[in-house]
């Protein structure tokens, strides 16, 4: 279920309000892949590519495997797209993850050219598709991405506190 779309400080809406009955399909896919990072260590956020109903790429964190701390699940799901396509444009493409994007991944998902992002949990500290920064949905970029957020954010909610109240 989404929420309501809330205006920002500019009037401007950020969601598409334009869930899809696959919404949930996809976003369980992502989970799974938060479910593999919380199993290595990696803060439980996964991504998956799809575009055209396939999955172009599914991924996980792995900042701590790779120790590079670019190496997030969109970041990674993204590449990994990018390479099965055998295109740097994800044009028509749609990036599920079960955590609101920070400003590095919402920066990569503007430059790939992605239509639609899809996102679970808010992220109101680092959030960059709508809680701090909304940059997917900004004017002044080439590119535009739709957004929708709130699918399955309860569950991607509960992996993610499990993760850091065992952490404490």
């Amino acid at each position: 279920m989404q929420a309501t779309p809330q205006p920002r400080r500019d009037g401007r809406r950020v969601r598409d309000g334009q869930d899809r009955p696959d919404d949930a399909i996809w976003m369980a896919l992502a989970l799974d892949e938060a479910r593999r990072a919380l199993e290595r260590g990696e803060v439980p956020v996964g991504a998956v590519v799809v575009r055209g109903g396939e999955v172009l790429a599914r991924a996980g964190n792995e900042r701590e495997a790779r120790q590079d701390p670019t190496a997030h699940a969109e970041v990674l799901a993204l590449r990994a797209a990018a390479a099965a396509s055998g295109h740097w444009r994800l044009d028509e493409a749609t990036l599920y993850v079960t955590l609101e994007p920070c400003a590095m991944c919402a920066g990569a998902l503007v430059l790939a050219r992605v239509a639609r992002v899809v996102f679970g949990a808010a992220d109101p500290k680092a959030g960059a598709v709508e809680s701090v920064f909304a940059i997917p949905t900004d004017v002044r970029l080439n590119h535009r991405v739709r957004v929708t957020g709130g699918v399955q954010a309860e569950d991607a909610t509960a992996l993610l506190q499990n993760f850091f109240s065992r952490r404490r």
